[in-house]
């Protein structure tokens, strides 16, 4: 896994990360932003402190790490996608923390993802964070889980951020709430239910 220093991780700060899309995708999590680190590895959620491969993992969507490594890696974008299942972001560029985006910056990336819903055509959505949430969509009382109307053709949904900075959500119950998109979206999970009880 590379190692990069503060300066070279601020070195990527404003870069992009390429949607993980493909034909047939069923199911699309939408992350608030890149981190530096994804940016500077291009592989989303690639930051091994980020519990979105931890999650996965306990949902059934992907296998445990053969090495024991955290962190996503290129081996699981492409079990993703081949699972029909994909990856975006509100807002495409990286910032070291998703606090430094602007309310602007939020309702544009309802827009971006309206336009990238319509061209790839996804069963759901699932939005990781409800804050960002609330913001882009103009919905300030918004709960998380399935939400009353769609977004283009597909189903809405707003799980947990799986950011260590949302400190009340573990794993497993982080895991129990991708699952249930994963689900609605007809992905297969590899999991047991009972592996996924929070």
């Amino acid at each position: 896994m590379p190692r990069f220093t503060r300066a070279e991780l601020e070195s990527f700060r404003g870069a992009e990360v390429p949607d993980l899309v493909g034909p047939g995708v069923r199911l699309v999590f939408v992350g608030i932003n890149p981190g530096l680190r994804t940016a500077a590895t291009q592989i989303h959620f690639g930051n091994p402190a980020n519990r979105f491969r931890p999650a996965l993992v306990a949902a059934g969507l992907l296998d445990p790490p053969v090495d024991g490594v955290p962190g996503m890696t290129e081996a699981d974008l492409a079990t993703l996608l081949a699972r029909g299942v994909g990856i975006t972001n509100l807002v495409p560029f990286a910032t070291a923390r998703a606090d430094e985006l602007t309310r602007a910056q939020l309702v544009a990336g309802r827009d971006r993802l309206e336009r990238f819903v319509a061209e790839h055509r996804p069963r759901v959505v699932a939005v990781l964070g409800v804050t960002a949430y609330r913001t882009a969509f103009a919905r300030p009382h918004a709960v998380p889980g399935r939400q009353p109307g769609p977004i283009g053709s597909a189903e809405l949904w707003v799980v947990p951020n799986p950011s260590g900075l949302n400190a009340h959500e573990s794993v497993a119950s982080l895991a129990a709430a991708y699952a249930e998109p994963a689900r609605a979206a007809g992905v297969a999970l590899s999991a047991p239910p009972d592996m996924l009880a929070p």
